[in-house]
């Protein structure tokens, strides 16, 4: 193929750090050109088109490509990956490190090593640009190897428009498959109030892409789910007055009522606000034509509130509308496209993947679904819902569950047995337990801050029902112990396993001081 109007890098076979060169160059130009790595060679008919090269979309088509077949990826971005290392997951990540190295020198700070920390307020800025400045690096890694190692075809830095249920036209080609696979994504949920366009209203896209000054001493954080509370905790942590305007109850999703308790009252004591069954109302300009001020709706009345910093945390929307307008695909109530078990839309040979089918919004749903619309089009009859999986978040802590909540168990089952840390003390969380992975000095010294871990048990059948823990470095165990969990994984089993140490769930040392009992007891 010989077209200037394209970047052709069939023949070029980039190192990674050469790939990072040519995706920093492409975005600093709005009008670079398309990237086309198209084997014009086979003249096999494309198995699938995906439209969207994030999780979904790269997984998928790696799957899809290890089975023989021909698949084709339309990203608008000039890389593969989608938002997850560009502005999602990835500066979430790295915002909430900042939050708990910032938690930890704040509570120790004046002894020990600490510096003290009263009245210090550190940059927000200084962190967004050290996150801009680093995510090249794996966008140019997953260009490389989808390329290279995975032999993946893909277009680069064009949008695609569907034409057809197997026609998708992008840089003045048309593409033909057999089936289109439907990956892209969502955007960040706004408000339709006065004031929403002005400078100072952020998203999480929009804070990593164009924040260029410092935040006042006050930040206003719409939400109380995941987005809101991750990113509250950090603007929490650099020093500022942190106001969450939540309109029913913080963190609904974390399904045991006194995990939850415990993660929000460990951020209050931080300094958080919460206004819950409060609204925003509006956004008000100062005369820079900056956010200045908001005004929020209470159950006392309305609230004015100075600041120049607005972050809405309310989730996403599945970009939804080209499909739906081409194609006349079924759509839900909150945007997203509709699905059954195998990824089918509602026309023939369209599939949907990823954040567009709606929740969970998870990376891990994103690359599975996409593997699985995978298998189905290469004639592998697959099924996946995303349904009992588990869940995680940061505030200051790592938070990681699976299962029911204690009350949850309680309605379903006669007999829950519960074994926690720390155990129930008349006298108030003042022991020093758990004590584990980063939170050995607060057990010595701050033990109420020193996490919390449940476990809840059908004492009938032995089985494991519900796990719960705040800390630090349990998360991966998590996903492990989930499967397990599924599997009818008993109390017994469970004290039969090995820890290393001081292992960060403690699960494994508490089930073997109970596991002996023929008639189950808690603990």
């Amino acid at each position: 193929m010989s077209n200037p109007t394209v970047m052709d890098v069939r023949d070029k076979h980039w190192n990674i750090e050469e790939w990072g060169h040519q995706i920093e160059a492409l975005l600093d130009n709005p009008e670079s050109q398309p990237v086309f790595n198209i084997d014009e060679g086979d003249l096999r008919e494309y198995d699938a088109i995906y439209i969207g090269g994030g999780a979904s979309g790269r997984f998928g088509s790696a799957y899809l490509r290890a089975m023989g077949g021909r698949q084709l990826i339309i990203e608008s971005w000039p890389f593969l990956g989608g938002s997850c290392p560009h502005n999602a997951c990835v500066p979430h990540h790295l915002f909430s490190d900042c939050a708990a190295e910032l938690m930890l020198q704040r509570t120790f700070g004046g002894t020990l090593w600490f510096q003290p920390m009263d009245g210090v307020r550190t940059s927000i800025k200084e962190v967004v640009d050290l996150f801009r400045r680093g995510r090249n690096g794996p966008h140019a890694i997953m260009n490389y190897q989808s390329k290279e190692q995975l032999d993946l075809e893909y277009i680069l830095n064009a949008n695609g428009t569907i034409i057809d249920a197997h026609t998708v036209e992008v840089a003045g080609r048309r593409f033909r498959a057999k089936n289109l696979i439907i990956a892209t994504g969502a955007r960040p949920q706004l408000l339709d109030i006065p004031g929403m366009g002005l400078k100072g209203v952020y998203t999480n896209v929009s804070l990593v892409e164009t924040l260029d000054y410092e935040p006042s001493d006050t930040v206003v954080v719409i939400g109380g789910s995941k987005t809101a509370v991750e990113y509250g905790c950090f603007f929490n942590a650099t020093g500022r007055r942190t106001i969450m305007v939540v309109r029913s109850q913080p963190l609904k999703l974390v399904p045991d009522l006194e995990t939850r308790s415990y993660v929000l009252d460990r951020m209050k004591e931080q300094g958080m606000e919460f206004w819950e069954g409060a609204d925003l109302q509006s956004i008000e300009s100062g005369s820079d034509g900056k956010v200045s001020a908001v005004v929020i709706r209470t159950p006392h009345g309305l609230e004015r509130v100075s600041t120049n910093f607005v972050f809405m945390g309310l989730g996403e929307i599945p970009n939804s509308e080209m499909a739906a307008q081409a194609l006349g695909v079924k759509i839900g109530p909150k945007n997203e496209i509709v699905v059954n078990s195998r990824m089918q839309t509602s026309v023939p040979n369209v599939y949907a993947v990823g954040d567009l089918i709606g929740a969970p919004m998870e990376m891990f749903k994103a690359r599975k679904s996409g593997v699985y619309a995978a298998r189905n089009v290469m004639g592998i009859d697959t099924e996946y819902e995303p349904k009992d999986f588990p869940d995680f978040l940061h505030t200051h802590y790592e938070v990681s569950w699976l299962g029911l909540g204690e009350a949850e168990a309680r309605e379903k089952y006669k007999n829950v047995v519960i074994i926690k840390m720390p155990p129930d003390n008349p006298n108030g969380l003042n022991v020093g337990l758990p004590a584990s992975d980063r939170t050995m000095l607060y057990a010595m010294a701050k033990p109420h801050m020193s996490g919390f871990q449940k476990l809840v048990i059908d004492g009938d059948s032995r089985r494991i029902v519900g796990a719960h823990h705040v800390g630090y470095g349990g998360k991966d165990a998590f996903q492990y112990l989930n499967v397990l969990v599924k599997n009818g994984l008993t109390i017994d089993q469970l004290g039969e396993m090995d820890e290393l140490f001081l292992n960060p769930t403690h699960f494994i040392q508490l089930s073997r001081l109970r596991a002996g009992h023929e008639h189950l007891v808690g603990l």
